[in-house]
């Protein structure tokens, strides 16, 4: 079960260890003289879309609508087209073995000075970066023994998170 209260998520393997964690949660809020703010809060729930991800008890995977941005993606007639097409795969980069390998054909047509000139290691690599970026595996959640604290900040610039 996943319990989403503003920022923060947090991942229990049971009702009861849900509860459990919803409690110290709610009670570490109160301590601190914090409040969540009811309505954005969720309880109990299989599965959360956070920030381009979607989490769920057997892991976590790309959101399906990211998913569908990319298949539809047009191929890039530019450098400009291949910064933007890169920025979104970058984003799921973690989920792709390689991912600069992959890439390496695209990025040289966005050095400075270099011409434009689309060739078939172009397109595939483009469309090899299209395929992993669709077909990508789940990550699967840690199932060790102990108790895990996630850190994370979020903003309309970027994500970072630390599992500790």
């Amino acid at each position: 079960m996943i319990l989403f209260i503003d920022d923060i998520l947090i991942y229990s393997r049971s009702r009861e260890e849900h509860e459990q964690h919803l409690w110290v949660v709610l009670q570490t809020l109160r301590d601190s003289q914090l409040y969540a703010k009811f309505s954005k809060c969720e309880f109990r729930l299989d599965s959360v879309a956070f920030l381009g991800h979607v989490i769920f008890a057997e892991g976590i995977n790309v959101d399906p609508n990211k998913i569908e941005t990319v298949q539809n993606w047009p191929r890039p007639t530019s450098a400009t087209e291949i910064w933007s097409f890169q920025g979104l795969a970058s984003y799921y980069r973690w989920f792709v073995e390689g991912f600069s390998s992959i890439a390496a054909p695209l990025t040289k047509l966005t050095q400075k000075g270099a011409p434009f000139r689309w060739s078939d290691e172009c397109e595939l690599s483009f469309q090899k970066l299209k395929t992993v970026l669709t077909t990508a595996p789940v990550l699967v959640l840690s199932m060790g023994l102990g108790s895990y604290t996630m850190y994370c900040d979020a903003s309309h610039i970027g994500l970072g998170a630390v599992l500790m």
